[in-house]
C-alpha cells in the first residue's frame, strides 16, 4: 500500500490518485475515526488501495478535501474517475466490488444484525463521539463520563454480548473478522483511551480486535504520527 501526503501545490498528486485502482483519502490517523473503519476494512481483507492522507484542523484542511469531495468530509474512496464518501457507503461499495471476500457474513441472519449494528454504530452514539472523541496517543481514564456517554458504553456493550454469544463463538462479532468488527475498532480504540472498565468477554473482546494485524497496523501509525490537531489536543495529554 502506497501512502501519499497532500502536498496542495504539487498537481501530480491529485493526478496520481485518479490513477486506475482504488485511492482511499482518509485524515490522521490519530483522531480520524471514520477514517479507520474503511482503512482498516480494506487492510484487513487485502483490498490493494494507495491511502492519501489531508491533515485535519488545518486552515487548508477544507480546500484539499474538496480537491476530492465536494461533501467536505473524509474517508474519500476514489475508484478511476468514480468518487464514493461516507465511510458505510464505501463499505459497501467495497463489498459488492470484491464478493469473494466475504466482508459480510455469509449467513443471512448473522448478515442482517451485522448491517444492523453497523447502521447503528453509523447514526448513533452522539454523546460517546462529543464526550469521548478518538485519540489513540492519549490516556484520559475516567473522561468524558457523561451519564449519555455511559449510556452509550452500555448500548455497546450489549451489542457485543448479544453478537459473540449468538455468532462470535468467542472470537469476533460474526466469528471471522468482518466489516462489523471494522466499524467497532474505533470504539475499541475510545476505550482504551478513556480507561473504560468492561466485563472480562467484553475486554477479550477488544484484545482480540486491537492485535488484528489491521487494526494493530492503523494504531502503530498513529502512535508514530506527530501532526497537531488543534481541536482534538486540548487538554489531551499524552502517553
Amino acid at each position: 500500500m502506497q501512502t501519499i501526503d497532500l502536498d496542495p501545490t504539487l498537481s501530480s498528486t491529485l493526478e496520481q490518485a485518479r490513477q486506475p485502482g482504488l485511492t482511499l483519502v482518509i485524515g490522521n490517523k490519530n483522531v480520524s475515526s471514520w477514517s479507520m473503519r474503511p482503512w482498516v476494512a480494506a487492510v484487513a481483507f487485502g483490498i490493494p488501495f494507495t491511502e492519501v492522507r489531508v491533515l485535519l484542523d488545518q486552515p487548508d484542511t477544507s480546500a484539499n478535501i474538496a480537491r476530492y469531495s465536494h461533501a467536505g468530509r473524509v474517508p474519500v474512496l476514489l475508484a478511476g474517475e468514480m468518487t464514493v464518501w461516507d465511510s458505510l457507503a464505501i463499505i459497501e461499495y467495497l463489498a459488492e466490488q470484491f464478493p469473494d471476500k466475504h466482508m459480510w457474513p455469509q449467513d443471512v441472519a448473522a448478515r442482517a444484525l451485522a448491517r444492523s449494528i453497523v447502521a447503528e454504530m453509523h447514526s448513533g452514539f452522539s454523546e460517546l463521539r462529543t464526550q469521548m472523541s478518538m485519540n489513540i496517543q492519549a490516556r484520559l481514564p475516567g473522561r468524558g463520563r457523561t451519564p449519555g456517554a455511559q449510556a452509550d458504553i452500555g448500548r455497546i456493550c450489549e451489542i457485543w454480548e448479544d453478537c459473540l454469544s449468538r455468532f462470535g463463538h468467542h472470537r469476533f462479532l460474526f466469528g471471522e473478522f468482518s466489516i462489523a468488527d471494522a466499524f467497532y475498532a474505533p470504539v475499541v480504540c475510545r476505550f482504551k483511551t478513556y480507561g473504560v472498565a468492561l466485563a472480562p468477554a467484553m475486554q477479550a473482546y477488544c484484545e482480540r480486535v486491537l492485535a488484528h494485524p489491521a487494526v494493530a497496523r492503523w494504531v502503530e501509525e498513529a502512535m508514530r504520527e506527530n501532526d497537531p490537531t488543534p481541536l482534538h489536543d486540548l487538554d489531551m495529554p499524552r502517553e
